[in-house]
């Protein structure tokens, strides 16, 4: 029987109440953008950077926030409820950012894994909360951060800072900060396909479309970044909200990924594929294209035009930025596919070094004593005031007496903030503050002895060497040269444009260095293993045997089996195929023949001799 028209409308109208009741209350708590940042850079290589923002009007403070959720992903509401999590920023990197020629990243990140959180004041147990907020966001990301344990983690005193909005007195108490990296640590699609299931379209709409593994992982550097904080809802911070802002660094290799040898790029090149829709509950889709080398010189011509082209000072700088607008250009119903064509013959964007960059590596020989120098870089005509972070595994056991700072031959001075490590259970930290003159070198640099471990504690592959930890360099920049990141206030693209700070924050992470331990002979063990295995098998195998095998005696009267059957039915085969060949044998030598017939009669001829006498 069919329905009757008054249980088909129960439905439809249920489905009204709960869109005006979710609407009724005006504009909703949590606004969601998608943003786009493309940038030219020198040697034909090409930055792109995904943005996506959740701006979530409510405080993080709150117990009853994390109950109900539109936009923002409840696993991660759920992991901040339960472990009381003011900041968290997690990077997942593969490969090395290259400051000297690229500039400034919007978000830096050494290689491999680094997490440091901020837990609320409320939080008595910063330990166990750490360790169990490892282990919740190994399992959610599906990375091996639950081995950022004691002998990895450390409390930075002045690095590290609080980037959100914290109560007075918060940031100065260190207490509240964990931070911990894995500088071997892996990224691969295992890492892609849970960040990008948080979006709230996760890949099947908008700029997430353009998500190609293939792509990602055959670039020379790509990151994945994750960054929760509390921010002021307004301009007056009468109101908190919550940020979390995801974020997909990808470096391109253009000239050695195309096939015409050109700088030639677009997003069907750099990603495998065009935009073709927005995101339908994002608020803005938005891409960006940096123009700031090619206003004057017009080395490359983009297609199609842009919305708008941007002008904007930070600083003492100006920038220029192309602005395409997704939602306006998808009304049309064609597909975006943004295309930069250098002019024939193409002219290379020149290396301009930023302001600070550095290079970090191993001193010493053999494999009893060592050491790390830093190189830092001032290309600035002013003196910079810089804090260096250095996490050291506990093998590496530092010299402090032997830390410098110098500069032309000159020693500086310096503010120093160090822990010594503890055999197996904690990490060395050392943490100086120093100034760095204007156009010149400033080099840090330690000795440390190599530590015995162990069999136990080498990794299956032990000549391969043991990661150290990139080091870290905050400064505060009065130029923004190179600089590309977004003000302290908003994580969106699109607050670049309306930035008039003046003193830029800067973050610099070193290359992770690879040192040799005194490694045992492991095939050792294994012969001796062997040689054991083989003495046991040949000598204990013959004495149980001896002693554990009985003899019977057949009776050849007894009644045979099948098997038996089988077996004297096969030999009596053999033996009629084994006498036909006999007889051709003797058919082949017939003077054999006639011998044995002379002998034969002689044998008989003497037989009757002896008989008639």
């Amino acid at each position: 029987m069919a329905p009757s028209a008054g249980y088909t409308s129960i439905p439809a109208f249920l489905c009204l109440i709960f869109v005006w009741a979710t609407t009724a209350s005006g504009t909703p708590k949590d606004i969601f953008t998608e943003e786009l940042f493309i940038k030219p850079l020198s040697r034909g290589y090409v930055y792109s950077h995904f943005q996506f923002t959740t701006k979530w009007n409510a405080s993080i403070h709150d117990s009853n926030t994390f109950r109900h959720y539109r936009l923002f992903p409840k696993a991660l509401g759920e992991v901040l409820a339960k472990y009381g999590v003011q900041e968290l920023h997690l990077s997942q990197t593969q490969g090395l950012w290259r400051h000297k020629f690229w500039g400034y990243p919007v978000h830096d990140a050494p290689p491999g894994a680094e997490l440091w959180v901020w837990f609320k004041p409320t939080v008595k147990d910063i330990d166990r909360a750490w360790t169990e907020l490892v282990n919740a966001v190994s399992g959610l990301f599906c990375s091996s951060l639950n081995f950022l344990d004691s002998k990895n983690t450390v409390v930075p005193q002045w690095s590290y800072r609080p980037q959100g909005t914290a109560a007075p007195g918060y940031s100065t108490f260190s207490y509240h900060v964990r931070y911990g990296a894995l500088p071997r640590e892996i990224v691969c699609t295992e890492n892609l396909t849970p960040w990008k299931k948080l979006l709230p379209c996760d890949s099947k709409a908008g700029l997430s479309t353009l998500f190609n593994a293939f792509h990602f992982h055959d670039a020379s550097y790509h990151s994945l970044g994750l960054h929760i904080r509390p921010v002021c809802a307004d301009v007056d911070c009468t109101e908190e909200a919550i940020e979390l802002s995801q974020s997909l660094s990808v470096v391109t290799d253009v000239i050695s990924t195309s096939h015409t040898g050109t700088p030639n790029w677009s997003l069907r090149s750099l990603f495998g594929n065009h935009l073709a829709s927005t995101c339908p509950v994002a608020a803005k889709s938005t891409i960006f294209v940096e123009l700031t080398k090619n206003e004057d010189s017009h080395m490359y011509r983009l297609t199609p035009d842009p919305s708008s082209t941007e002008k904007v000072t930070r600083g003492p700088d100006q920038h220029t930025y192309a602005v395409y607008d997704v939602q306006s250009l998808m009304k049309s119903g064609r597909v975006l596919n943004i295309a930069a064509t250098f002019r024939d013959p193409p002219v290379l964007l020149s290396v301009e070094p930023p302001p600070i960059h550095v290079h970090r590596y191993i001193t010493g020989y053999g494999l009893d004593k060592g050491g790390i120098s830093c190189l830092i870089y001032n290309n600035m005509v002013v003196n910079q005031s810089i804090i260096y972070l250095d996490v050291l595994p506990w093998f590496t056991r530092v010299f402090f007496n032997s830390l410098t700072v110098t500069n032309n031959g000159t020693r500086l001075p310096f503010k120093v903030h160090y822990v010594p490590g503890k055999d197996r259970s904690r990490p060395h930290q050392l943490e100086l503050s120093f100034n760095l003159w204007p156009h010149s070198v400033t080099q840090v640099s330690f000795t440390f002895t190599r530590a015995f471990l162990k069999w136990t504690e080498y990794p299956p592959d032990a000549n391969h060497g043991f990661y150290i930890d990139s080091a870290t360099i905050t400064a505060i920049l009065a130029t923004s040269r190179g600089y590309t990141a977004t003000p302290q206030h908003s994580s969106c693209l699109e607050s670049i444009m309306t930035d008039n700070s003046s003193r830029f924050p800067v973050r610099l992470h070193t290359e992770s260095l690879l040192v040799s331990l005194p490694t045992p002979d492991f095939s050792m063990p294994y012969n001796v293993i062997c040689l054991a295995c083989t003495v046991v098998a040949i000598a204990f195998g013959s004495v149980h045997n001896l002693t554990t095998r009985r003899f019977e005696k057949l009776d050849p009267s007894a009644k045979k089996g099948i098997l038996t059957k089988v077996k004297g039915f096969l030999s009596k085969l053999r033996s009629k195929k084994a006498s036909p060949e006999k007889q051709t044998n003797n058919a082949s030598h017939p003077e054999d023949t006639d011998t044995s017939d002379n002998q034969n009669e002689l044998k008989n001829e003497n037989s009757s001799a002896k008989s008639s006498s």
